[in-house]
């Protein structure tokens, strides 16, 4: 059996383009891109086929390192999602490196393969967005989408700085922050100790540095 031909041909990729929901889903339901990224806000959508290395791969690692540890140790609920898309029907639909539910009302999205609804399910508390190529989209445009969306927190990490940019989001307004506030007492610049340390040393070495830090 022959596989059929991608759909993206002439459609620029990394960038937002003017489309209706319907084209949108072409796109994201082709299963000759599943390897592409999926966003749609305000009747524009965003595919980013980029390839991604090694910086990229270990900051994806070592963020969710630091807040897996961190709720563990703090006993606070937590439920980590890699890649996840979040579907508004019609509206919205958003796919992050990782997004984190929190806290104790948590709900567990249905286990399957389709994007989490958001219109019966509420937007994960924290989302993690891992900015190589997309570092200026990821604090502005998409900042924005996960505030619509009704995310808490956003963090944008910088993987050629081993900066992290927090926001907490409301309704209203989104502010930069220095400390989670949905992981109360998680410094961010603690955070991005662990990226710089994970330039030269492996996760079980951050892992034992973490925990001599959260113990102490």
């Amino acid at each position: 059996m022959v596989n059929p031909l991608p759909l993206l041909t002439t459609l620029p990729t990394d960038t937002w383009v003017k489309a209706d929901w319907e084209d949108f889903l072409t796109f994201a339901d082709d299963p000759t891109l599943v390897n592409g990224r999926f966003y749609y806000d305000q009747g524009y959508m965003r595919i980013e086929m980029s390839p991604l290395g090694i910086a990229h791969g270990r900051d994806n690692t070592v963020i969710p390192l630091v807040i897996n540890l961190y709720a563990a140790l703090q006993n606070i609920p937590i439920v980590g999602l890699t890649n996840t898309s979040f579907r508004k029907i019609g509206i919205q639909e958003a796919q992050p490196d990782v997004a984190f539910y929190i806290g104790d009302d948590l709900r567990f999205p249905p286990r399957n393969n389709a994007p989490v609804n958001l219109d019966e399910l509420i937007p994960p508390t924290l989302v993690v967005e891992i900015a190589a190529s997309s570092l200026q989209d990821d604090l502005n445009r998409k900042q924005k989408l996960y505030q619509r969306l009704g995310v808490k927190e956003y963090w944008v990490v910088n993987v050629s700085a081993s900066q992290v940019v927090a926001f907490s989001l409301s309704a209203g307004e989104a502010t930069v922050i220095y400390t989670s506030q949905v992981l109360p007492g998680l410094a961010i610049a603690l955070v991005e100790e662990a990226l710089r340390r994970s330039q030269a040393e492996d996760d079980g070495a951050i892992s034992r540095w973490l925990l001599a830090i959260f113990q102490a």
